[in-house]
């Protein structure tokens, strides 16, 4: 069995919509990052410049609504699964570090 970046692992993470929604966007990114590229390889005079960097503008704002639907997700996720107010507490926890982390 070969691991692709669009088999799904079942686990309490995310859900399968879940996941299937941030593949989605992700494979949006990546389409858009394809295009960068191409622009880039065609690029022929300083105006094409512009062109590149909008649609780098927008990869990037892509992939960053890609990680801010990530961090709902698990919100959603991890404070409907606990048990306890100390679980809901150590899920929101868990997620403020990753925001500090990475954001």
């Amino acid at each position: 069995m070969s691991d692709t970046p669009t088999q799904m692992v079942h686990g309490t993470a995310l859900t399968d919509v879940q996941k299937k929604d941030l593949l989605h966007r992700l494979a949006r990114v990546e389409g858009q990052i394809r295009g960068v590229q191409k622009l880039i390889a065609a690029a022929a005079v300083p105006a094409d410049c512009n062109s590149v960097a909008q649609q780098l503008a927008a990869a990037r704002k892509a992939l960053d609504r890609a990680f801010i639907t990530l961090l709902t997700d698990a919100i959603v996720t991890h404070t409907a699964t606990a048990a306890t107010p100390e679980e809901v507490q150590q899920s929101a926890s868990a997620i403020a570090t990753l925001l500090d982390k990475f954001a």
